[in-house]
């Protein structure tokens, strides 16, 4: 599937529409054309917002079987510096474009928390709305992350969990249903997971929801519900690449070191390995003893495991491929039935 990116200048409007015209056109009534139109909305901090688009793109590239064509959507009042906000006016279309202009399917990535509570964020409206539309008008939408905690909040009402210890690591996760959203998928797979919270798996299936993999002690990696539109949710990182559990461990390793946290970062399961590990705990020592920013510069290089990275690329191309697939299937039905 060859990948077309649409990086196209567009002009933002000031704010998303308060109300959506739900009369207005929706992939759930257009006859599919043959090339599938994802739209991504891009919610990650500034210091992310270009890596992660990467990360999706190349996924989603990568994972393809036929022609897709990329769209970039951002949410207003997600904070953002000035260098951000240039790149979102040149390489991102504005959310009400989005409902003006349906894709057949999503993704919507998650944020940095600062309130206490999700629905505190001062992005919550402009999100509840695209829940909203989504479960509505597209066939098929990708909740990552803070943005699947999001959505099964505003959906059933559904409240995350602070864990004690931030869920860092590569986990090998089981799979334990085979759903509409996301079949034919091997018995285990390997995925990053970076979070401070979580929703657990009575909740969620007290309301409807299908758990499609979770790693040991119960801790849910995906799981479906079906709306008009199929919502697939992952609290882990897919896309992320080989070397980001390390970059984001040596950016929570810095916040110690400049007094943002009062506790040194946990290092991330099942990803060093043992030399690596030996020297990580070697500068924790140094760190703990002599608390300065100043040792951040020392801060030990390191290269992911070859093997490690081949699984988790593996696991991710699997998910996508998966996704992708049957949401093809999906449109092609509803052209069919037309």
């Amino acid at each position: 599937m060859s990948m077309f990116f649409d990086g196209t200048h567009i002009k933002p409007s000031a704010r998303v529409r308060s109300k959506i015209d739900m009369g207005a056109p929706s992939r759930l009534s257009n006859t599919y054309s043959g090339k599938l139109e994802i739209g991504l909305v891009n919610n990650m901090p500034d210091a992310a917002l270009l890596s992660t688009e990467r990360q999706f793109q190349g996924l989603v590239e990568t994972a393809s079987s036929g022609r897709v064509k990329l769209k970039l959507f951002h949410l207003p009042d997600v904070p953002r510096g000035e260098e951000a906000r240039g790149i979102l006016q040149q390489r991102y279309h504005t959310i009400d474009e989005l409902y003006r202009k349906p894709v057949d399917a999503l993704i919507v990535t998650g944020n940095e928390p600062r309130a206490k509570k999700l629905d505190m964020e001062p992005y919550w409206p402009a999100m509840a709305t695209l829940i909203d539309w989504a479960r509505d008008n597209t066939l098929s939408t990708i909740w990552s992350c803070l943005a699947a905690h999001a959505a099964v909040l505003h959906l059933d009402k559904i409240e995350r969990h602070p864990l004690a210890v931030k869920r860092s690591g590569v986990y090998a996760c089981a799979v334990n249903d085979q759903s509409e959203t996301l079949a034919n998928l091997p018995a285990q797979l390997f995925v990053c997971h970076s979070r401070m919270n979580e929703v657990r798996g009575d909740d969620l299936c007290a309301h409807g929801y299908n758990i499609i993999s979770e790693s040991a002690g119960g801790h849910i990696d995906a799981f479906g519900k079906s709306f008009r539109s199929k919502f697939l949710f992952l609290q882990g990182h897919p896309e992320y690449d080989k070397d980001s559990l390390m970059r984001e461990y040596r950016r929570d390793v810095g916040r110690y070191l400049d007094g943002q946290r009062d506790i040194y970062p946990a290092l991330p399961e099942n990803y060093f390995d043992a030399e690596t590990l030996q020297r990580m705990e070697l500068f924790q020592q140094r760190a703990v003893a002599n608390r300065d920013k100043a040792l951040y510069a020392k801060f030990p290089e390191t290269e992911v495991r070859q093997g490690l990275a081949r699984k988790l690329k593996a696991s991710a191309d699997t998910i996508y491929r998966n996704w992708l697939a049957a949401t093809e299937m999906a449109a092609a039905g509803l052209t069919s039935r037309s």
